[in-house]
């Protein structure tokens, strides 16, 4: 893969992680067309998408921060109420038990897990097949379709009030669902998940919060997944610092279309981007059926 090629799909993974229209379409679609090689690819990959993480996390450093903090509060508490439930064995005078779960932050951090469930089961049994739909031009046209569906469907949802206190774990679970189908080449994961959390009744600032937060553990846990079959000998000498520089402009450009959704969703413009994913989908289907 040569620099050109980096480059491109550093742009790609950045702009189409985060605007609705799916990373993972766009650059199946590329490597298509293109005829890019993707015996050794899979390092790429996973560099691209660690460039989207770092994005998540310099727009969203400081609840990213507090949720870590939260994280170790939970772990805490948690110890101590198992301390006291053996204390309290054979004591006629119970000592009270520490409520876990006591501010927002905490709450995100469980509704975040429980999203994340479902996404790693999906993930972990559809993998093989989300892997062969990305080499037939014709299923990511298909989702593409159905992405543009989807956002046609987020403009037309009425406002939402809910925050990380009011949000259920059931309605987590289902957004997390939601997630893991989004790994289907085409299906915007991004556009699939804020449609989900509209639908729930999120708050719309709120709704891309969670979709980019709720990211984080699933992009992990899919890098850890693939870079247990990466094997160094397939790098070809030279073609690191083309993958750096990608996850570099994937990084660069991810946090300008961060800022640029926060917009997009506030005012309701995801209708542009449906059409958008109408042309393409319709043109990777023409495509696929003239090869």
């Amino acid at each position: 893969m040569d620099l050109m090629q980096s480059v491109i799909m550093g742009i790609i993974q950045g702009v189409t992680e985060f605007l609705p229209v799916s990373s993972s379409g766009h650059l199946a679609i590329f490597k298509i067309m293109f005829h890019v090689d993707t015996s050794t690819g899979l390092l790429f990959d996973v560099l691209l998408h660690i460039g989207t993480l770092i994005a998540v996390f310099i727009v969203y450093y400081k609840d990213i921060f507090q949720m870590i903090a939260a994280v170790i509060g939970i772990i805490a508490d948690s110890i101590k109420n198992i301390g006291t439930f053996f204390h309290n064995i054979g004591r006629r005078k119970k000592q009270p038990f520490i409520r876990v779960i006591h501010n927002g932050y905490r709450k995100f951090v469980l509704l975040v897990i429980v999203s994340t469930i479902p996404t790693g089961i999906i993930g972990y049994v559809a993998g093989d097949l989300v892997e062969a739909a990305s080499e037939i031009l014709l299923i990511p046209g298909i989702c593409l379709l159905v992405t543009g569906t989807l956002l046609i469907i987020s403009d037309r949802v009425p406002d939402g009030g809910k925050g990380p206190k009011t949000v259920t774990y059931a309605n987590s679970f289902v957004i997390g669902i939601c997630q893991g189908i989004a790994t289907l080449p085409g299906l915007s994961r991004s556009g699939t998940t804020i449609t989900a959390c509209l639908l729930s009744g999120f708050d719309r600032k709120f709704a891309v919060k969670y979709s980019f937060i709720m990211s984080v553990p699933a992009i992990l846990g899919a890098a850890v997944l693939e870079l247990k079959d990466f094997k160094p000998a397939q790098l070809v000498p030279g073609e690191l610092k083309n993958y750096i520089i990608g996850m570099i402009v994937s990084a660069v450009v991810g946090y300008v279309c961060i800022k640029t959704m926060l917009v997009i969703v506030r005012k309701k413009k995801f209708t542009y981007f449906a059409l958008y994913c109408y042309a393409i989908g319709a043109i990777s289907i023409f495509g696929y059926l003239t090869a």
